[in-house]
């Protein structure tokens, strides 16, 4: 039987994060992996979480299973923070291992729906995007998005190709922070896709792993917010990974927004279904520790002080990238780099150009020139500037 099996194309991130390990330079630089790092390049535990699990691990008595469909305290408040007064019981919503998990079971519910079901994806999008869906076997196209000469969002051109879509089909949207590009939609083109959405039929499905990281929690949902105030039915899958920097303990949710609260309750029962044969029971620490996070003021606040210094801090780097490199290339072309929001943007290198990066400069990105912010050295930016001028970008 195994012989049958092929060798598989090894992921460009992981290959990447062996590279840069093997690596000898004291001086190197990694932009590639998708991590926020405080200033001294380490992924901190944030304060609010670093208490609350002392708390949990104090008052745990017990490691038995919870329920199928996770932590009813995390999934509620996530519900809350996510889509705000939206009304609950329209609503639907289920524990995920992580954002990840969340996306393959919003998937995996629309196939178990509708198998002829076609999702439409932004090009760029998240690799893993593309690979997720061709693993559950649903067909899928691509949306223009991004512009690669002004490094903004192609909006004529998004809209052109969804006029294409109709019932049936699921488009694929980022909340914020869109990886790998950091050019985000505005509020109005958000009102203008769920225009589309209502006249046309098609299901909105919003990815939105990196609440917090762009204009702020309340900012960062308008958009996801405004949409779901209109449509009847959207699906959304959100991360804890990046705003609660739970990245390793694998916490997400999975939402369905229903036109009534019977269809609501059907969804809720389909998706506990799904857990039950995904990985059946759900983990309970990572969510345990958003719940108490969520539902205790201080600890929320404190939270929200923290997720606002790192949002701060990558907007402080982005600056400080775009004006040294207007210095180094005495001109503006780079300038997109502030405006942009989140932990990535395109740099617009070719893949010749990222490999001279790395291999005459130590600086690492992916090869599409996807750059993590959040890697930037903040006192070397002007090294990066000249590096990046010297490779002819």
């Amino acid at each position: 039987m195994f012989s049958k099996l092929t060798a598989q194309a090894p992921d460009k991130i992981i290959a990447l994060i062996a590279q840069y390990a093997a690596d000898p330079r004291g001086d190197k630089v990694d932009m590639g992996v998708g991590v926020y790092k405080d200033a001294q390049g380490r992924t901190p535990i944030i304060r609010a979480i670093k208490t609350a699990e002392q708390r949990h691990w104090e008052a745990e008595t017990t490691k038995t299973y919870k329920a199928l469909i996770g932590d009813g305290v995390f999934i509620s408040g996530m519900r809350g923070l996510v889509l705000g007064d939206v009304a609950a019981d329209r609503v639907a919503g289920a524990q995920s291992v992580g954002g990840t998990g969340a996306i393959y079971t919003l998937l995996d519910l629309v196939r178990t729906i509708e198998p002829q079901a076609r999702v439409w994806m932004s090009d760029p999008t998240w690799p893993n995007h593309a690979a997720i869906i061709g693993h559950l076997g649903l067909a899928s196209r691509s949306y223009r998005y991004f512009d690669a000469e002004t490094r903004e969002v192609d909006f004529e051109a998004m809209r052109a190709d969804l006029a294409g879509a109709g019932p049936g089909d699921v488009i694929l949207l980022h909340g914020c922070c869109h990886n790998p590009t950091g050019a985000n939609l505005t509020l109005a083109q958000w009102e203008e896709i769920t225009d589309m959405a209502l006249a046309q039929g098609f299901l909105p499905f919003v990815d939105f792993a990196y609440q917090g990281f762009g204009d702020g929690l309340e900012a960062d949902a308008a958009g996801v917010r405004a949409m779901a105030s209109r449509v009847p039915q959207m699906l959304i899958a959100t991360s804890c990974s990046k705003n609660f920097g739970l990245y390793r303990d694998r916490i997400g949710a999975a939402m369905v927004l229903c036109e009534t609260p019977a269809t609501a309750a059907l969804a809720r029962g389909t998706m506990e279904t799904l857990n039950r044969v995904h990985f059946s029971f759900p983990p309970d620490h990572g969510a345990a520790l958003v719940a108490s996070v969520l539902s205790d003021p201080a600890l929320r606040a404190d939270w929200v002080a923290e997720l606002e210094g790192m949002r701060l801090r990558m907007l402080s780097l982005r600056t400080g990238l775009a004006d040294a490199l207007r210095r180094e290339a005495n001109d503006d072309r780079f300038d997109f780099i502030a405006r942009h929001r989140g932990m990535f943007s395109r740099l617009g290198a070719s893949p010749a150009q990222v490999e001279r990066l790395r291999a005459e400069h130590g600086i690492y990105m992916v090869g599409d020139s996807r750059m993590n912010i959040a890697g930037l050295p903040e006192d070397r930016l002007d090294h990066l500037a000249r590096a990046f001028v010297s490779v002819g970008l």
